[in-house]
């Protein structure tokens, strides 16, 4: 089994004491475009959710593990969806959420760690991102493990004024 445990962070499964974590998150409109989130989540929808994060990846056809620091601080999210066990792949997103913790090595750690889980636990043969083509730390982070371009989705996403392009990453396990 591969460890969720790495140099400077760890992963782990959400825990009720979270709510207010992933509260923040979950309602912070800045970031509602690399989710396509278009309206808040309560708090009372987010501990549902929370009391039943236990539920197998086989069943929820979803995983969400916090990333903490070695001082046991929560510093991000990173999730697998569209968990297809019949075709062996899943999709990946992650997002740390101080901006002073990113571009520190966090999320390319983090990313590493999921993708290992991925591939060696979960037996998966491929896992992909979808990321706007202007978040550009997104596209280094994603490409600096591993992941490929295959494609780009044109006028993918828009945020009320304009169209933005969004491109389909790939990593494939040989």
């Amino acid at each position: 089994m591969v460890s969720l445990k790495g140099k400077d962070i760890y992963l782990r499964a959400l825990e009720p004491e979270d709510l207010e974590f992933v509260y923040s998150i979950e309602n912070d409109t800045s970031l509602w475009y690399l989710s396509d989130t278009q309206t808040p989540y309560s708090k009372f929808l987010i501990k549902q959710y929370l009391e039943n994060a236990q539920q197998d990846i086989f069943e929820a056809k979803q995983l969400r593990l916090a990333i903490c620091n070695l001082n046991n601080e929560t510093m991000g999210l990173i999730d697998v969806f569209d968990f297809d066990i019949k075709n062996k792949r899943a999709g990946i997103g992650i997002l740390i959420q101080n901006e002073n913790n990113r571009n520190q090595g966090y999320g390319k750690e983090a990313l590493k760690l999921l993708v290992d889980y991925c591939f060696q636990t979960l037996h998966l043969h491929q896992v992909y991102a979808n990321i706007s083509e202007n978040n550009l730390a997104s596209l280094r982070l994603f490409e600096a493990n591993g992941f490929k371009k295959i494609g780009l989705k044109k006028d993918w996403s828009f945020d009320g004024k304009t169209y933005a392009n969004e491109y389909l990453l790939q990593h494939i396990n040989n």
